[in-house]
């Protein structure tokens, strides 16, 4: 598998025969854990072929792990004899004094000059501007790195992302003269490559960060234009728009993503939020169950949300978001007899309500902990069912347990019971009276 590997890093680039084999087999023994022997053969086959770049790397890591700086670069300055004209190996050599000499004069020297020829062959590209200004902060010449700076070609999302950050670092952030070369960067770089997605984000979040939402907006709309599959910047767009009021075109484009891809969960929860904020409900539950689904969450976060459908009359979209809380949660008692009150109402699963029922009283470790809603709607469906004394023993507990303010609730218990006492024929006056307060209660 290793030797595969280095083979594929370049090694049938070497010219030398012998070097290949060489190499290989140093390869093998290193896998075997023969460090020493795999070495003897790394600086066999340098010897056969000292520029060959594999061979170049390794045998220089090696001798840095044996202590021997001075080996190393012998390696790296005979590979620049051989390769004088190489741009990239000038790179690599600059980056490699910068690891190990960093701080010595002359090394300090050997690299500047690395990067310099690399910079004469590859001028104004990021990866040379970026080096030559690194090495003239290090020196403490930030005069040398603006001057640099300026010359960078922006020709890439990297560039971009280079320019402005350095921008802010090189100079005050109140520098109206370089906060608007920044500004005037990413507008160039938007106009002639809107496609690019990180320079479409940066620049986004740079305009609203300085609070110019307008152009934060502009700058994402340009790139979705051109990229309608860019849907996360699609998102962030839909967003932007919800924080200036643009109300109708953060929903357009919200839900243009959710037909897309409709698992998109900070689609769905922009949605929520917003039409929670505009008293839409059906709307507000539907992306808050939504993202439910995607995301989870608390057990808590279920159950509100189940009660909220349930309060609307929703009664079949509370039992499917309880069925996924409860394979969430499936420890979880309370869970279970909101499950089995859901799918007791539901028209759909009423006739499974019964399992339900008793799968969450077996789960409650003590029968008093049940809720008064719970024994409540597990009476009723007792009833159907014609087990009036334990449907009586449970409306009693309900009675007793709901709180003041759930008067509806209570109500209901309290005809349920009398119901019972007047079908059989007993407690006349208690069931009377029971009524009585019933109505009260109502009124």
């Amino acid at each position: 598998m290793r030797l595969a590997m280095w083979m594929s890093l370049g090694v049938t680039g070497l010219v030398n025969g012998g070097s290949v084999l060489d190499f290989s087999l140093g390869v093998l023994e290193e896998s075997r854990g023969n460090e020493e022997l795999a070495g003897e053969y790394f600086e066999k086959a340098y010897v056969g072929d000292p520029a060959a770049m594999p061979l170049v790397r390794k045998v220089a890591g090696l001798r840095m792990e044996a202590g021997s700086k001075r080996g190393a670069l012998e390696v790296y300055e005979g590979a620049l004899e051989a390769n004088p004209g190489d741009p990239w190996l000038h790179l690599e050599y600059g980056d490699f004094l910068e690891k190990v000499g960093r701080g010595d004069g002359l090394a300090d020297r050997r690299r500047e000059e690395a990067y310099l020829h690399f910079k004469e062959n590859m001028p104004g590209s990021y990866v040379a501007v970026e080096r030559m200004i690194r090495f003239a902060r290090e020196k403490g010449d930030d005069d040398r790195a603006r001057e640099l700076l300026e010359e960078l070609v922006i020709d890439s999302p990297e560039a971009v992302r280079y320019y402005a950050a350095t921008t802010k670092s090189l100079y005050d952030g109140k520098d109206e003269a370089a906060l608007k070369r920044i500004s005037g960067m990413f507008e160039k770089a938007m106009e002639e490559h809107p496609e690019w997605a990180d320079t479409a984000r940066a620049g986004s979040d740079y305009f609203r960060d300085g609070g110019d939402k307008e152009k934060a907006i502009g700058i994402l709309r340009k790139h979705v234009e051109v990229r309608p599959s860019s849907l996360d910047l699609r998102i962030r767009l839909g967003i932007l728009y919800f924080t200036e009021k643009k109300y109708d075109e953060g929903v357009k484009e919200l839900r243009d993503v959710l037909v897309i891809h409709p698992k998109k969960a900070l689609a769905h929860e922009s949605l929520a939020k917003h039409f929670r904020k505009e008293k839409k409900m059906d709307e507000a539950r539907y992306h808050s169950a939504e993202l439910l689904k995607i995301r989870g969450g608390s057990e808590e976060e279920f159950v509100k949300l189940a009660e909220e459908f349930m309060e609307a009359g929703k009664v079949r979209e509370a039992r499917l978001l309880l069925e996924r809380a409860v394979f969430a949660y499936p420890e979880d008692a309370g869970l279970m007899m909101k499950l089995a009150m859901a799918t007791a109402r539901d028209p759909e699963t009423k006739d499974e309500a019964s399992r339900l029922f008793r799968a969450a009283e077996n789960m409650l470790a003590n029968p008093a902990d049940a809720e008064p809603g719970f024994l409540l709607e597990s009476a009723n469906e007792m009833l159907a069912r014609g087990e009036t004394k334990a449907a009586e023993e449970r409306l009693r507990s309900a009675i007793k347990m709901f709180p003041k303010e759930a008067k509806k609730e209570t109500a209901e218990a309290m005809r349920a019971l009398a119901g019972i006492w007047i079908a059989e024929g007993r407690n006349a006056d208690a069931a009377n009276a029971l009524l009585a307060r019933a109505k009260a209660l109502e009124e």
